[in-house]
């Protein structure tokens, strides 16, 4: 199996699961060992599912103020986590080639191999939605062709970003590619490079 389908297969198994109760306070029940590399992955893809949801609930015009800052509290912690697992797996990553020696021609991709594994894992997410939007009996006829028209682009994505990960991988196995990441060093988080914060 391709790490790309195996990936895929992961996230939409966390997707799965989560919408068994659609609630972003249930807890994960992640059924892979942390040694595993599907543990992380599960991890990676259950974060973005419950900040999605998130990301719905907080859209509601009559929440409550202070609901809402809650909300964004809730989502900024959960970027910070989607960050450091993405970093986390870029760990994985290095590790995978750490023995490859380059080529004197490699060069260096435009984002490292987690970034692109987190934009499947959006993918995936969208297009579990646009499904769902697909299928609406309650919708327009004309609602369900437009997210028809849509869901066949995200589809197309699937099929277009599963060959650019596996492109990705056979460079750096070859030494094509250098594999090179840089953590996100996010300033908004950190007390110390926070003025807002240091300034207390």
């Amino acid at each position: 199996m391709k790490f790309t389908e195996k990936v895929w297969a992961v996230f939409n198994q966390s997707i799965e699961n989560y919408h068994k109760t659609d609630d972003v306070h249930c807890p994960i029940q992640n059924p892979y060992p942390k040694e595993q590399i599907e543990h992380l992955i599960y991890l990676k893809n259950w974060i973005d599912t419950v900040q999605w949801h998130l990301e719905d609930i907080i859209r509601d015009e009559n929440i409550d103020p202070a609901e809402a800052l809650k909300l964004k509290r809730w989502i900024d912690k959960s970027n910070q986590e989607r960050t450091d697992r993405v970093e986390n797996l870029d760990g994985w990553f290095l590790e995978q080639y750490k023995n490859v020696t380059p080529l004197a021609d490699a060069k260096i991709n435009t984002e490292s191999p987690a970034w692109a594994i987190d934009r499947f894992s959006i993918l995936a997410l969208k297009i579990y939605h646009m499904k769902i939007e697909v299928e609406r009996r309650d919708a327009s006829e004309e609602h369900r062709r437009k997210c028809q028209e849509k869901l066949d682009v995200l589809l197309e994505q699937h099929k277009d970003l599963s060959t650019a990960v596996e492109e990705l991988l056979e460079d750096y196995q070859t030494g094509k590619k250098i594999i090179k990441v840089y953590k996100q060093m996010k300033m908004y988080n950190d007390e110390e490079l926070n003025p807002v914060l240091y300034k207390k």
